[in-house]
């Protein structure tokens, strides 16, 4: 089938790529022209507005969405929809916040058309080894798309988990999982290299590689940072997040879920990049008052 795709950066510029390879028809935008061009060199049908990208569809169309959460997925929605008729889908392949999805959903039934949500995993190495995706939607529109999942999906990783929204919510999920699964990792080298121990980081990752119980990509990821860097001395520890954690979290109070580790992770997120905080500066401040504990003197320039 033939599919429109508006984003070709990272995700979307690889999607297009594996469908392409797949033997599925692409029509392919974005902002930039020559990623455009680069996709049209690669058999994808080009188009130089949205406009033109609808216009190279046939009903009932299907175009795909790779572009940030919020505002930007809102704005390319309504644009997108101003163009379609009913009975035709948008899919919105980002990690949008799982209540607008909702909301966006129920926009575009009043006007016959369908939003499916398909939360994405696979990074960069999806092109290879295949996305991971956690499909939400009306029935009817997503077994219209199948065809487009299961190519771009490896064998078992696809899955239509329910109503729209729900594919945004279990990906949520997921990401909060991955944020505790990091952190548990990046704690449990941080204490073998801190150890009395010469302890080689990138052998151990190897061998846990291998028959271990804590095996897995992340791991395989880590082993190959590790090999890159041995010491991670050409990066810093600030660590950013992109909403999904903070989504998870929220999620779970609203549900009175104990989700303690994830919720640990997120903060540590927001430690790293609190290098000299005012917070720490108090806790060494009250440990000096009440107990004459030895303070460091402030040095700013390092701190920052």
């Amino acid at each position: 089938m033939r599919i429109g795709m508006v984003g070709l950066g990272k995700m979307g510029g690889n999607m297009t790529r594996r469908l392409l390879r797949g033997g599925q028809e692409v029509a392919a935008f974005d902002r930039n022209p020559p990623k455009v061009r680069d996709a049209a060199a690669e058999g994808a049908i080009g188009a130089d507005s949205l406009e033109a990208l609808v216009q190279s569809l046939d009903a009932p169309r299907a175009v795909w969405l790779m572009v940030p959460a919020g505002a930007p997925t809102d704005d390319t929605i309504e644009r997108c929809a101003a163009l379609l008729e009913p009975g035709d889908a948008i899919v919105d392949g980002g990690n949008s916040r799982w209540t607008d999805t909702k909301a966006r959903a129920a926009r575009l039934a009043e006007r016959g058309m369908s939003l499916v949500d398909a939360g994405t995993s696979g990074g960069v190495w999806g092109l290879d080894e295949g996305y991971s995706l956690m499909v939400g939607g009306d029935r009817e529109a997503v077994a219209r798309l199948e065809p487009v999942f299961t190519t771009l999906a490896p064998a078992d990783g696809y899955l239509h988990v329910g109503p729209p929204g729900s594919g945004h919510f279990v990906k949520m999920v997921h990401n909060g999982v991955e944020y505790a699964l990091m952190q548990a990792y990046a704690e449990g080298f941080e204490l073998m290299a801190a150890s009395e121990y010469d302890v080689d980081l990138h052998a151990v990752a190897e061998v846990w590689r291998h028959g271990s119980v804590v095996r897995s990509w992340l791991l395989d990821l880590a082993a190959r940072a590790l090999a890159e860097d041995p010491g991670l001395e050409k990066i810093t520890g600030w660590v950013d997040d992109s909403g999904e954690g903070r989504w998870t979290v929220e999620a779970a109070i609203d549900s009175a879920v104990p989700t303690p580790t994830i919720a640990a992770a997120l903060f540590t997120r927001f430690a790293s990049r609190q290098p000299d905080a005012f917070g720490n500066r108090l806790l060494a401040a009250l440990r000096n008052q009440f107990g004459g504990h030895a303070t460091r003197p402030a040095n700013r320039d390092d701190a920052r």
